[in-house]
């Protein structure tokens, strides 16, 4: 949890915390689970690319060093 800290993990967990105070102010449930959903994820560094799944692979590179074949033409 104290560990690989980056900007965007402590903005999302920042508008988790605004997203628990604005439900405690208006006193909505939908609205506080939401934010405890907000605010596990940074915490926990769970989501779509804390895992690096979002990262797509390179393109497979083709063998470009292929061995030319000339053929004599009479």
């Amino acid at each position: 949890m104290l560990s690989n800290w980056h900007l965007m993990r402590v903005l999302r967990l920042l508008m988790g915390i605004a997203i628990l105070v604005q439900a405690g102010m208006m006193k909505d449930i939908p609205f506080f689970l939401i934010g405890v959903l907000f605010t596990a994820m940074p915490l926990f560094d769970i989501g779509c690319c804390a895992s690096g799944t979002c990262v797509q692979a390179p393109p497979a590179r083709k063998n470009e060093n292929k061995e030319i074949i000339y053929e004599e033409v009479v």
